[in-house]
């Protein structure tokens, strides 16, 4: 079983880190880091996504990664789905969770999937009611990120009337958890805790999913303790700061998993993950990916003297 922990960190590296890089890791190399990331503790990977291997020939093996990596113990594995026929390839690999990116920006949401937000809040519906009418047994949680909640680089502004709105309409669709997704790094803490209040208010504790934050003006770690300070309790993040969206011009990359990591350790969170595993986990990274360039303060820096996880300081 799992530790408890305090805070889920969700890595997406193997899914938003590698679709923005041009060169294609083999698929042993991402069974490899997929297997050193699970040991390090992290409870949740999202190891792919199920879309079209000519638009993103890096994401082409998903399947055999999903159904792969469900073999790792004390392991939640996500596969991000555009689309119903994306869910039915997710569902048929054995996904046990999706992850579906709505994009509140319209210029972002046509050049992202192709599909207004309104169409694809309905898709969102056809996924659910797919969903439905499975056996129990093989129903995956879906949960949505809501791309472009804080702005966007195609359209600037972004209503947060209408962010809130859609995360109603969402959570009606039959959506289980529905979180805000910075997918160009426009947000700010200030905007992050008024966000994440009005999304509670709208749709409850039950249904409050998790913040997906991208480090491109330096807001990440701020933006992620405002969201901790509105009981947010999930966050992705991606090992060595890899990430971006092919779909958003500017967009760099993810919240580095390890500064993330020790940030939250440090003020006396519980993440259940072993700091010196985790960065061990940048070579096997490496092996796949010479030369790639990993960002990341803590990694080149080491861990300060009398460092102690927040389970040893609280026990």
């Amino acid at each position: 079983m799992p530790q408890e922990i305090d805070i889920l960190v969700s890595e997406v590296g193997p899914r938003d880190g590698l679709q923005s890089i041009k060169r294609i890791m083999d698929t042993q190399d991402k069974l490899n880091w997929i297997k050193a990331l699970a040991a390090s503790g992290i409870q949740e990977i999202e190891v792919g996504s199920f879309v079209s291997p000519r638009l993103l020939p890096q994401m082409a093996d998903c399947a055999k990664l999903v159904s792969e990596t469900n073999k790792i113990d004390n392991l939640m594995v996500l596969a991000l789905v555009p689309n119903l026929k994306g869910a039915e390839l997710a569902v048929a690999a054995g996904a046990r969770k999706l992850t579906i990116p709505p994009s509140a920006s319209h210029a972002h949401s046509i050049k992202n999937i192709g599909k207004t937000p309104a169409e694809a809040i309905e898709e969102v519906h056809r996924i659910c009611k797919f969903r439905d009418n499975l056996p129990v047994k093989q129903r995956p949680d879906i949960e949505v990120g809501i791309s472009t909640a804080f702005g966007c680089t195609l359209e600037g502004t972004v209503s947060e009337d209408w962010v809130i709105e859609m995360a109603g309409l969402l959570a009606r669709a039959g959506a289980d958890s529905i979180g805000l997704s910075d997918t160009t790094g426009y947000a700010n803490p200030a905007q992050i805790k008024r966000m994440f209040r009005r999304l509670y208010a709208e749709i409850g504790d039950e249904k409050m999913g998790g913040a997906h934050l991208h480090n491109t003006r330096g807001q990440g770690l701020a933006n992620v303790v405002a969201a901790i300070e509105v009981d947010v309790s999930t966050f992705d993040s991606s090992l060595g700061g890899l990430g971006g969206c092919p779909y958003a011009p500017g967009a760099t990359g993810n919240i580095v998993t390890e500064d993330l990591v020790f940030m939250l350790e440090a003020m006396g969170l519980n993440t259940g993950i072993d700091l010196d595993a985790l960065i061990a986990s940048r070579e096997v990274l490496l092996r796949g990916l010479p030369d790639e360039v990993l960002y990341g303060n803590v990694p080149e820096v080491g861990l300060p003297k009398g460092f102690t996880y927040a389970a040893k300081r609280n026990s």
